[in-house]
């Protein structure tokens, strides 16, 4: 492997929405599914898609629902912008096991969470999972800094990206805006940091982020595009005010059943509607017409 940090910054930028995983109401994946949510964000202006995150229900997916679920998402993306697969994985066996499932398909990165269950490996271990991670397959890596029990710090991201040079990047999931701020201070090019914190879009990007991939750009691609938009033309009041549209919205959205949120949000968009796999449930009425509602402004906007 090279020991030099390939550069995706041409790449892994902006907006890249991680697609909401099409089930049945039985929990079944539906085949060929994917092709009008991945329009939908493509035609949005957005720069990429994640397949198998947190909003795909990626952590319960069988290996052949893994398999046939990037294979449906990798035609239906068709080579229009950057294609990125999400592992949710217990093990360095399972992570490379998984990758070599995608034999065949262009993908760009990896988003890859620390290990996930309940045995927190050490710093030096952790490492030693990407770095395998990255020689045995050879896709560059972005960390996705979800797991609350095993959540990196900044310090031990930037020694991660430090010493491995597959790992390209991070998606800073949790935490506040200082740990996002000291990423950006400190990260070497050419490194990229992403967010995944919904409600925290206009100040990361106004920060100078690299991207953003969380439930928002997902549920509301074209908003969030443009809102990256008017921060890059600094138009600041107009950012201010979708911010708040989109913090109301966030707000909503009970992050217990995110994904069945994000599902019903595009169903009001036009899309076929999905169920998320129970045991989560999908959102009831009431809290449908309190989404219908704080919708209107951010699609208006």
């Amino acid at each position: 492997m090279s020991s030099k940090t390939p550069d995706l910054r041409h790449l892994l930028h902006g907006v890249l929405p991680p697609i909401a995983m099409p089930f049945d109401e039985q929990g079944r994946l539906v085949r060929n599914a994917m092709r009008e949510q991945i329009d939908l964000i493509v035609n949005a202006g957005a720069n990429g898609v994640v397949v198998g995150g947190s909003t795909g229900e990626g952590h319960t997916l069988s290996d052949a629902e893994f398999v046939e679920s990037m294979q449906d998402a990798y035609e239906a993306t068709a080579g229009r912008v950057p294609f990125l697969a999400g592992l949710i994985v217990n093990s360095t066996v399972q992570a490379i096991r998984r990758t070599r499932m995608l034999e065949g398909m262009k993908v760009v990165a990896l988003q890859v969470t620390p290990v996930h269950y309940l045995f927190k490996p050490d710093e030096q271990a952790t490492i030693e999972h990407f770095r395998t991670i990255w020689e045995e397959t050879g896709i560059p890596i972005l960390i996705y800094n979800v797991i609350p029990w095993n959540y990196l710090s900044v310090d031990s991201m930037l020694r991660i990206m430090d010493e491995v040079p597959g790992v390209i990047g991070m998606k800073q999931s949790s935490g506040d805006l200082k740990s996002l701020s000291d990423l950006l201070l400190n990260v070497k090019e050419p490194n990229i940091v992403l967010s995944g914190i919904d409600a925290l879009l206009y100040p990361g990007f106004a920060l100078g982020m690299h991207g953003a991939i969380s439930a928002l750009t997902s549920a509301v691609p074209g908003p969030v595009v443009r809102l990256q938009n008017m921060v890059k033309a600094g138009r600041h009041d107009e950012a201010r005010q979708l911010h708040f549209h989109l913090n109301r919205l966030w707000n909503t959205l009970p992050h217990e059943i995110l994904p069945g949120c994000v599902k019903y949000i595009q169903h009001l968009q036009g899309l076929p509607l999905y169920h998320p796999r129970a045991p989560m449930v999908p959102p009831d009425e009431g809290l449908k017409a309190r989404i219908a509602e704080v919708l209107k402004p951010v699609l208006a906007a």
